[in-house]
């Protein structure tokens, strides 16, 4: 015998407010990661390519900044709150994974050179970009330092600044994992990286704005 449509009506609402209920249940009253620094633990932490994230920016012909996104960085990080000067950070960039916002501008970045000959940009096979830390400074406000380290990128290493601010620490409840989360900033020539397409047209200078977490491993 058919369920009359008013009864479906009725049940699907009372159906998914039974299904969620336990979810909804075990939900924190906040957010998991806070902005406390002594909720930092020690130890070996590996990058969750699902949420970390580097942001690009460069000015088109003194007009507007044209943006796009490099997703899916892995690394590792080793970190002690009691010598955060001794932390190390190892980044590898998926540069493959580069986009704009312009379907056709994400393709030119990826165009091969014509008759194999170099690409204006990075190419259709772009090996990954890695970032490895030299040297950490604390700053005054024990939530921020200074990260020197060698970038390299388009077979080109050079030295590169990062600006980073911790952003929270604490326990992901999907996982259980003790993760901590960081964004910084630095600004590249992309000229120096032996990629000087349109240069002074387009900008030389680069700027990056990094979001990544990290999940305790060890």
């Amino acid at each position: 015998m058919p369920v009359p449509p008013r009864a479906l009506t009725l049940a699907l609402p009372l159906a998914l407010g039974l299904l969620t209920a336990p979810i909804v249940a075990q939900m924190p009253a906040q957010q998991p990661g806070q902005p406390d620094k002594t909720r930092v633990a020690a130890g070996t932490y590996t990058a969750d390519a699902n949420h970390s994230q580097i942001g690009w920016r460069l000015n088109h012909m003194g007009f507007n900044d044209t943006l796009g996104l490099i997703g899916g960085e892995t690394g590792t990080l080793v970190l002690d709150p009691a010598h955060p000067a001794a932390s190390k950070v190892s980044v590898q960039i998926p540069v493959a994974n580069i986009m704009a916002a312009d379907s056709g501008l994400t393709a030119e970045l990826l165009k091969p050179g014509a008759d194999g000959g170099k690409p204006a940009f990075f190419g259709a096979a772009p090996a990954p970009a890695t970032f490895e830390s030299s040297k950490v400074t604390l700053g005054a406000d024990g939530t921020s330092a200074k990260v020197d380290g060698t970038l390299t990128l388009n077979g080109v290493t050079r030295p590169v600044s990062v600006d980073v601010r911790f952003i929270g620490a604490g326990t992901n409840p999907m996982k259980r994992t003790a993760t901590v989360g960081f964004e910084g900033s630095a600004t590249i020539k992309r000229s120096e990286f032996g990629i000087a397409t349109y240069v002074p047209i387009v900008a030389d200078d680069v700027h990056l704005t990094i979001s990544m977490a990290f999940e305790k491993t060890a």
